[in-house]
């Protein structure tokens, strides 16, 4: 199956018209939404913004959050002070397939914003996650939420899906990794407002609070020959990946690499939510 509406996400389609329309409308959206309709507070918004703006050239950004509602993105981009109506500078983003794709309106409108389509369930080696890996290895910026779902509880850091890390790992050039945490969008749009479904508006007058990390640091040859030479599996190819990689890795040494990169950035996220919880406003 081909990747759908992948022309509508190109740069040079209809001149970039269409993309900036969409990008600047959306962008309008989110400053509404954080800044004049609630408060919003970030810390460290500098790290963030200065990758976004100047990194070295060619090396990918790769930003990765908690999810807690489905307006976590756009509206987490709309602090003050964030570029969020420049379509060069804006995110390129892992969205659900079956919700921002559902129809042909929906899949034109959300390819012009960048938004690249992801079946839930499908595995980190669908065609559209090479296509997220051809974004990193343009050198892009790319936002992903690892843990895969929407989760309105107040609770810690859930297992991440292997498809982030499998990015950092086939990426040819190593990503920035910079974890992002986030409180206070399940208030803004809470998934039970009324009998069972979303208001149909964003709430007001909420506080949202965003974290912005540090960098983190993988020694992925390291980690690689660590996977080597822990992984000890029986059966190779149960999960039915391609059965080597670039690396030489088999299986079952992806699968450890890919758990310890996770387990890395999950880690670190829940270090940023337990640390700052205290201080939410």
């Amino acid at each position: 199956m081909g990747r759908k509406m992948e022309w509508a996400g190109r740069a040079n389609h209809m001149g970039g018209l269409p993309r900036k329309i969409v990008v600047m409308a959306v962008g309008a959206f989110a400053k509404t939404v954080a800044n004049f309709l609630n408060t919003t507070y970030v810390h460290n918004a500098d790290a963030l913004i200065r990758l976004v703006h100047s990194r070295p050239r060619g090396v990918p950004l790769l930003t990765v959050s908690n999810h807690m509602s489905t307006l976590d993105d756009p509206v987490i981009w709309g602090f003050k002070g964030f570029p969020s109506m420049d379509a060069k500078l804006a995110r390129w983003v892992l969205a659900a397939e079956d919700i921002c794709f559902k129809n042909s309106l929906f899949s034109y409108i959300f390819r012009l914003g960048k938004c690249i389509p992801i079946t839930r369930g499908g595995g980190i080696y669908q065609d559209h996650m090479n296509e997220a890996l051809e974004r990193l290895s343009d050198g892009e910026w790319l936002h992903t939420f690892p843990e895969g779902k929407v989760s309105q509880e107040d609770a810690p850091i859930r297992r991440l899906k292997w498809g982030t890390a499998s990015l950092i790992d086939r990426a040819p050039v190593t990503p920035i990794v910079l974890p992002i945490v986030h409180h206070g969008f399940q208030e803004v749009m809470p998934e039970n407002f009324m009998f069972g479904r979303r208001p149909p508006f964003p709430l007001c007058n909420k506080s949202i609070n965003i974290v912005v990390g540090d960098p983190i640091k993988f020694d992925l040859p390291k980690m690689r020959q660590m996977a080597t030479s822990m992984s000890r599996d029986p059966y190779p190819c149960s999960m039915g990946w391609p059965g080597s990689d670039p690396h030489g890795l088999d299986e079952a040494a992806r699968r450890y690499l890919y758990s310890s990169i996770s387990e890395k950035i999950r880690n670190i996220m829940e270090s940023l939510r337990s640390s700052c919880k205290s201080t939410w406003k």
